[in-house]
């Protein structure tokens, strides 16, 4: 199993008062699973993002990953699968405007220590699969929002990561181009990467092959697509 989490709490102190924002979670996701975790403003969706992408930690309960306890480690452990384990995809882009599309990709090649002509290859392996091999030298401001997107994507793929978790991917992106951003996750998901993606509205959600629907720090539903369930109950 590649995520096991069992009664996960996140418990935060403002001011007086204890906000519950996790509340016992269970949930477990397997290797190249396509997730959606969906649920309105405040019910606990992106706390539990940031809890699986271990950019926070539990108040109570556990989160294994690849058969390692989370809460258990320091924090260059958790820095370290950060880099190596989890490629994070958000609504913003956070790209380097400075930087042209294959620096932005390098970047977390640079950190883990990967040397030079290796960074450069393996950054341009992530833009050709994501489409973008002939706007390698190109900054942000000359992309249009998708294919910015694209390299936010090839970025998160680089390190060849067990997740890719997405954080509303295509909130600020128009219709037709929020499609295209969807269509290249199936098209990771296929090639075998386990997808997480965080999201409030349903046609985006129904590209996943499963969704969890979160309500008040708790999973009120999980369930597969009907593809998937048929594919699950056939001899």
């Amino acid at each position: 199993m590649l995520i096991l989490i069992r009664g996960l709490q996140r418990f935060y102190q403002v001011g007086a008062e204890q906000v519950h924002a996790l509340n016992g979670v269970d949930l477990d996701i397997e290797a190249n699973e396509y997730v959606a975790i969906m649920g309105p403003s405040g019910s606990g969706k992106s706390t539990l993002m940031n809890l699986i992408g271990c950019l926070d930690s539990p108040t109570g309960g556990s989160y294994t990953l690849k058969g390692q306890e989370i809460g258990k480690l320091s924090d260059d452990e958790l820095a370290r699968i950060r880099n190596q384990e989890i490629g994070f995809v958000f609504q913003t882009f956070n790209l380097l405007p400075r930087a042209d599309a294959l620096h932005n990709v390098e970047l977390p090649l640079v950190y883990a220590g990967v040397k030079h002509e290796e960074r450069r290859r393996r950054a341009k392996e992530a833009l050709e699969l994501v489409g973008l091999g002939d706007r390698m030298k190109h900054k942000p401001n000359e992309l249009s929002g998708g294919q910015r997107q694209r390299v936010a994507i090839a970025r998160a793929l680089v390190n060849r990561p067990s997740i890719i978790l997405a954080d509303e991917p295509t909130g600020n992106l128009d219709t037709a181009t929020g499609e295209e951003i969807m269509a290249a996750f199936a098209n990771i998901w296929r090639q075998g990467n386990t997808v997480i993606l965080v999201t409030h509205e349903a046609d985006i959600a129904a590209h996943a092959r499963r969704t969890v629907r979160m309500r008040d720090g708790k999973i009120e539903s999980d369930r597969k697509s009907p593809l998937q369930a048929a594919a699950a109950t056939s001899p």
